[in-house]
């Protein structure tokens, strides 16, 4: 993830820097959903039967605090078809781990709200754009109005929420119409997720973006991030799955505040950019632990040996490790701002080349953007 608002209000108001201290897991804890959207990574229907246990996935979460995961993104499927959920993230608090929630929304109720934002730190919840946009690429008609229903219910109650909003063709004249959203009800975070291509994604590859379709939505998206932080404006944007948009931000960045030009740029590479395999991994419903949801290979599984063996070793998680990826080719091999996008997705490139050390083939940087100076 790529915290725009937070970097640019830290590094302008010399505020310490946002350091995960330890990992995240993004966990489909079910592959069962009600929807049937057209990039699902998962290729979720609602006909699937949960493989993981209440007791495997506790005993997985002792192990995984263990090993530094500090934070579990609750995700699926549609993560409220399991009965146990609650009982999950109540285990993951009493132990110390921040949870999060990633929804569409439609189970949502207003009996059963305060349970849901009492017990997640975070609710994000999906809006593909307007009306008609999120219906088609959500596979439901009137997904929309119950979507839009359940934010502004969880909205209603002071807690964090946000939209999460998947950028494609199919998607992408509703990106301005996104940003109206969330200020019209005060949404106090926006996460744009760059297509990858895996699951459904991968199925439906035509629609993602050309270069010139993402450079110029990065660009609007990072002039809206400058446009909130300069007008006091209190809503939180993030990026996911492109990590390029932090070398935009940069050249942005020193266009406005000359002089913090270096300061950003230490800060971004003390984020790192892509962190699959790093602080970063994946379980999905059938206990696989991927460096990230996307990957194209698992690292083990869970139901067949602890958390801590798979995570503490292994060559392809030692070559992920590797902070910059040097080892990457094509116009990565020489590319200077490498130590701040790390190179990108590994999914992205395997998907396309069939080789994980391939660059990534969404990068958008021209020549003279990937020199440091």
């Amino acid at each position: 993830m790529f915290r725009l608002s937070n970097l640019i209000s830290s590094v302008v108001e010399d505020k310490k820097e946002r350091i995960l201290n330890g990992s995240i897991a993004i966990w489909n804890f079910t592959n069962r959903c009600n929807l049937s959207c057209m990039h699902c990574y998962s290729k979720s229907t609602l006909d699937e039967v949960d493989t993981l246990t209440t007791e495997q996935i506790k005993k997985t979460i002792l192990e995984m605090k263990e090993n530094g995961v500090k934070f579990i993104i609750f995700s699926g499927g549609e993560p409220l078809t399991r009965k146990d959920l609650f009982e999950i993230a109540d285990f993951c608090k009493d132990n110390g781990i921040i949870t999060y929630l990633s929804s569409n929304g439609l189970y949502f109720t207003k009996g059963n709200i305060k349970r849901i934002v009492d017990t997640f730190n975070y609710v994000g919840v999906s809006i593909d754009g307007d009306e008609p946009t999120h219906d088609h690429f959500r596979g439901l008609k009137g997904a929309f109005r119950e979507t839009l229903k359940a934010v502004q219910l969880a909205n209603s109650t002071g807690a964090k929420v946000g939209i999460r909003f998947t950028i494609t063709k199919e998607t992408i004249d509703s990106l301005e119409y996104i940003f109206d959203l969330a200020e019209k009800e005060n949404i106090p975070k926006i996460y744009i997720s760059h297509l990858v291509y895996s699951g459904r994604g991968l199925d439906n590859l035509k629609m993602d973006l050309t270069k010139e379709q993402r450079r110029k939505s990065v660009e609007f998206i990072i002039n809206k991030a400058f446009e909130y932080y300069n007008t006091g404006r209190d809503i939180e944007i993030v990026t996911g799955n492109m990590e390029q948009d932090a070398i935009l931000l940069l050249d942005k960045f020193a266009q406005e505040y000359p002089d913090l030009k270096e300061a950003m740029r230490d800060r971004l590479v003390t984020w790192g950019g892509n962190s699959a395999g790093r602080k970063l991994l994946n379980i999905n419903s059938e206990g696989d632990v991927r460096p990230d949801p996307f990957f194209p290979l698992t690292v083990g599984n869970i139901i067949k040996e602890d958390f801590g063996s798979i995570w503490q070793s292994g060559e392809l998680l030692d070559q992920l490790r590797i902070h910059p990826r040097h080892q990457i080719g094509g116009i990565c091999a020489d590319c200077e701002q490498i130590d701040i996008c790390n190179g990108g997705s590994r999914a992205r490139a395997y998907a396309i080349t069939g080789d994980l050390w391939s660059e990534d083939p969404s990068c958008y940087l021209t020549e003279e953007e990937r020199r440091k100076h």
